[in-house]
């Protein structure tokens, strides 16, 4: 089955499968779901054609989903860096925008950086 662009799997319930679309998550899927009259218990592969469609236009007139959704956080984000916003400012030095502390903890915004304390000696060169 194919819904957005995405491959959602056979084997998982369909109230799971739903939430690899992005943009879609458990809550959203219970509700297009609910609106569609699906059961959440049914697997993906034991939908049928007409259940499918149903699920693609509710999508479609109710929710912004993959790149809509991705290029209108791109002009948010873009937005507040113009603005000249505190949390714009963070968006463009790719350090927390949240209030995060940043003395520890902040390692996946800014790339993983590593600085593996020594022992503390400082090694001297050799002449």
């Amino acid at each position: 089955m194919r819904i957005a662009g995405i491959n959602i799997p056979d084997e998982k319930r369909v109230e799971i499968a739903l939430t690899y679309i992005y943009g879609v998550g458990l809550m959203r899927s219970r509700l297009i779901l609910e609106a569609t009259k699906i059961d959440p218990n049914k697997r993906a592969k034991d939908l049928d054609a007409t259940e499918v469609n149903a699920v693609k236009e509710h999508i479609d007139k109710h929710f912004k989903i993959e790149g809509e959704l991705r290029s209108q956080i791109k002009q948010n984000i873009n937005l507040l860096k113009d603005l000249g916003s505190y949390r714009g400012t963070r968006h463009a030095k790719r350090l927390p925008a949240r209030g995060q502390r940043t003395k520890t903890n902040s390692r996946t915004i800014r790339g993983n950086v590593r600085k593996t304390a020594g022992s503390g000696k400082r090694k001297v060169d050799l002449k």
